[in-house]
């Protein structure tokens, strides 16, 4: 069972427009005027009779092609039925009403495009930011060049007001620069020399130049675009729920109609042109158009609203699973906490200068892209290590002047060392990291990473909002967790696991409090974001593997989107829930009264179909103001 939302003619709007011209004309032709000076019903003339068949033929061309197609394959659908009734009425010369069924049922799916068309509209509008042409910086005088013409590595001017070509780098001048249209961040954001920037984001004050690191067809905003046009293709639990009802319910809704057709002129003899016409009604009325349209273009209306503010939901699916999530589990570095590691503290262990340990763990540390390890890597100086290796969820080692030496957890060595390093560090109220050899531990680093300022609210506002446990999974020590689950309000700490132990812990979650949300970045957290029903990676603006990995993702490092995301999930289930649930009543009372012979066949078109997929429409529509 479908539902013709996409226009199959070019002349759609034309069709409609001259059907609904036709089809007054005919009304009014069709009217006499008695000595009472009022209007009455009588006998069609002629010329009104075939001005209203025009009107549904004219009317019919949107629909009736696809109607025969339909029959012709057996897999009846709505243009069928509105094909099959406009016949009906054209042959028992209920010409009126075949007329209403051209105009009114084009006008209807036009309705239905109008729908689609707005959601289409906003993405268009993100599209057209990305201005046409760029500013190429040249050593001969710079250059005005087509977009599609840039190349990575290209230097490019950016003059205030001008918005970025393509995604790049600062490497000359500071500005702010807009970034609403990525991150959904109202503010603008500051950008100096090394600063990534990106396409159709808005130069705000200062001229900057701009080396570009992707192409115009590649840019983290055509990508977005992208992921949301692919994610309305991912349909959501309720939307196949109503398709699979729609294949029962056709065929039934058919039956049903001819049984009312010609079963009281069968039965006891009334009269066939009275109840042929209630059965029209009928069929008319049961069209499940509103139906099929009340979830998709509440999906769509949805993944689209939030796009534009920055929070990316992968289809229609992961829509729902994050209106079902009672649980959240926080990775704490990067996500609780800013990532922005600054070192408080250096303890020797065995005498060996402050100083040297800090070179000795930068130098290992310089290899390493982890938030702690770009914090001690600055105090490498010129020392190099020789050899490399890291090891996942635990540190890093090497050699540095031909010495073998681990940087990381106490967790990383082995016996009577991890002993040591373990009392070493216990009592200390940061994040520590423990150099040693193969034979001895040499000191720790103790560090500090401060927590986002919106994460308490954040979290308030998830509790509030049907949130029944929140927990921290860290490969931290405990000490360092339980001072953020502390500052954030945070129900359960779990801390000093591996990646592989977050993802039990993720399922020990999900069987005790339902559907759990993970959020972390999307790349280190990889197993525990799989394992939740829903993964949401934080901050992914410059992360094509966070993009990619996650179910749903917040575009820029701000904890005060999740609440948003929770709440257009669920505010977005609800309107579905309310959608098909008005297009089921509505259609059974109208087909209860058509059938009694209470409702009329153009009454029935204009409640039942263009009423209800308007009402459906603008339901679903309201989504945009979710904030």
């Amino acid at each position: 069972m479908s539902c013709c939302c996409e226009t199959e003619s070019p002349y759609h709007r034309l069709l409609t427009a001259l059907s609904g011209v036709l089809f007054i004309v005919g009304l009014v032709l069709s009217f006499q005027v008695t000595t009472e000076s009022r209007p009455i019903y009588d006998t069609i003339p002629p010329t009104a009779g075939l001005t209203l068949l025009v009107a549904a033929l004219v009317g019919g061309a949107n629909f009736i092609p696809s109607g025969l197609r339909s029959l012709r394959s057996l897999s009846l659908d709505m243009d069928f039925l509105m094909t099959a009734a406009l016949i009906a009425a054209a042959v028992i010369g209920e010409f009126a009403e075949a007329a209403a069924i051209g105009f009114l049922f084009s006008l209807s799916e036009l309705a239905e495009d109008y729908a689609v068309d707005r959601n289409r509209s906003a993405l268009d509008q993100l599209m057209a930011l990305e201005p046409e042409v760029a500013e190429r910086v040249c050593l001969d005088g710079n250059q005005t060049i087509p977009v599609e013409e840039i190349r990575v590595g290209d230097v490019l001017a950016v003059r205030p007001g001008g918005r970025l070509p393509v995604d790049g780098v600062v490497v000359s001048g500071q500005t702010s620069v807009d970034e609403s249209t990525i991150t959904g961040e109202s503010l603008p954001a500051d950008k100096t020399i090394d600063d990534p920037v990106y396409a159709g984001s808005m130069n705000q004050e200062g001229y900057v130049e701009v080396r570009a690191e992707r192409v115009a067809t590649q840019t983290l905003l055509n990508r977005i675009v992208q992921m949301v046009e692919d994610a309305k293709e991912r349909k959501a639990p309720s939307e196949q729920f109503v398709r699979q009802f729609s294949r029962v319910y056709t065929p039934v809704v058919v039956a049903l109609a001819l049984i009312v057709m010609i079963g009281p002129w069968l039965l006891w003899g009334e009269a066939f042109g009275d109840w042929f016409t209630r059965g029209l009604a009928v069929l008319v009325i049961a069209c499940p158009c509103a139906l099929i349209i009340s979830t998709p273009v509440a999906v769509i209306s949805a993944i689209t609203s939030a796009s534009r503010n920055g929070v990316l939901i992968k289809g229609g699916d992961n829509l729902e699973a994050i209106a079902d999530v009672r649980a959240i589990a926080f990775d704490k570095t990067g996500t609780l906490t800013k990532g922005s590691f600054e070192v408080l503290e250096v303890i020797s262990a065995n005498g060996l200068n402050e100083r040297r340990i800090l070179e000795i763990a930068g130098a290992l540390e310089s290899r390493s892209e982890h938030p702690i390890a770009r914090a001690i890597a600055k105090y490498a100086g010129s020392v190099e290590p020789s050899s490399f290796q890291s090891r996942a969820g635990l540190g890093v080692e090497g050699e540095v002047d031909g010495i073998a030496y681990r940087v990381g957890r106490p967790s990383m060595l082995n016996g009577s060392l991890e002993d040591e390093a373990s009392r070493l560090v216990d009592g200390l109220t940061g994040t520590a990291v423990v150099l040693s050899t193969d034979d001895e531990v040499l000191g720790a680093i103790v560090l500090e990473d401060a927590i986002r300022d919106e994460a308490a609210d954040c979290l308030n506002a998830l509790k509030r909002d049907q949130i029944r446990n929140v927990t921290i999974l860290t490969g931290d020590r405990r000490m360092a967790a339980e001072r953020v689950a502390e500052a954030v309000g945070v129900d359960v700490v779990e801390a000093g696991l591996l990646p592989e132990e977050k993802l039990t812990a993720i399922e020990a979650i999900q069987q005790k409090h339902g559907p759990v949300a993970m959020v972390g970045d999307g790349v280190n957290d990889a197993p525990a974001l799989a394992a939740a029903r829903v993964g949401v990676a934080m901050g992914v603006v410059g992360s094509d593997a966070a993009l990619d990995t996650a179910d749903a993702a917040l575009m820029s490092d701000d904890l005060s989107k999740m609440p948003y995301l929770f709440r257009i999930a669920r505010v977005s289930r609800r309107v579905i829930r309310q959608n098909i649930v008005a297009s089921i009543v509505v259609k059974v009372i109208l087909a209860a009264g058509a059938a009694g012979g209470v409702v009329s066949l153009a009454a029935a078109i204009v409640v039942g179909d263009i009423g209800m997929s308007l009402l459906v429409t603008g339901n679903a529509l309201r989504l945009a103001r979710t904030r």
